[in-house]
């Protein structure tokens, strides 16, 4: 399940960016636009659908009494891989006229380089959170040691000092961050941002019922996606 997650974002980088994939965002099956259109909202639609319903507690209450706790964050990672998977297969390409394309060298550059930077964001925020347990890898291993997993601390290290999600931030500069923006990447870029801010929501809504006040007090002083540091 990691290596397939790991193969999913690194396709995921490729397939927005057009560099060393086989199928970007801007290729693949030439189909009227209408169709083209149907498509692509289906396979972001049913991305989010899997990814939200699969996060909430309710969900988690009753796949587990099919599949062990210390598998649930791991097989939520599978799923949520395949299915975009699935969307990067399956995208079509609209036909359209070109959104904005920056000539300029510099502008071009510091485009690239805000994209990567995204990246980079994104990466670090899954180490500064614990990375081996947001792609489940830490309860299978306290599962073949019999190790008890620790109680989820609340804790603001970092990147989170300043802005509350740098990983959600990360993928924002890297969706919007492109010299060349087509309409397909304007959709996506669209329709998984929209998601995002959506996704928030339901994640802080859980995080206040898990943390209380201190969530909340941490909410009022630190910026959702801009970074922000009030006083205590």
């Amino acid at each position: 399940a990691y290596a397939v997650s790991f193969a999913a974002i690194l396709y995921a980088i490729g397939f927005v960016s057009g560099l060393m994939v086989p199928k970007t965002i801007d290729t693949g099956l030439a189909t009227p636009t209408a169709q083209a259109l149907i498509v692509n909202l289906l396979l972001m639609s049913l991305f989010a659908v899997q990814h939200s319903v699969m996060a909430r507690k309710e969900f988690k209450q009753r796949w587990t009494q099919f599949v062990p706790p210390a598998v649930e964050r791991t097989t939520y990672v599978l799923f949520a891989s395949l299915a975009l998977g699935l969307l990067f297969w399956q995208w079509r390409p609209i036909p359209a006229p070109i959104v904005w394309r920056a000539e300029n060298a510099v502008a071009v550059q510091l485009l690239w380089a805000i994209f990567w930077l995204g990246w980079v964001l994104v990466l670090l925020s899954t180490f500064l959170i614990n990375h081996f347990e947001l792609f489940g890898l830490q309860q299978v291993f306290a599962r073949l040691t019999s190790r008890e997993m620790s109680a989820t601390a609340f804790k603001t290290p970092l990147l989170y000092r300043y802005v509350r999600h740098p990983l959600y931030l990360g993928i924002l500069l890297s969706l919007w961050s492109v010299p060349l923006m087509t309409a397909g990447h304007l959709l996506f870029s669209m329709g998984l941002s929209s998601y995002i801010l959506v996704g928030i929501w339901f994640e802080e809504r859980d995080l206040i019922a898990q943390f209380g006040e201190r969530y909340s007090r941490y909410r009022a002083r630190v910026g959702m996606l801009v970074p922000r540091r009030g006083r205590s």
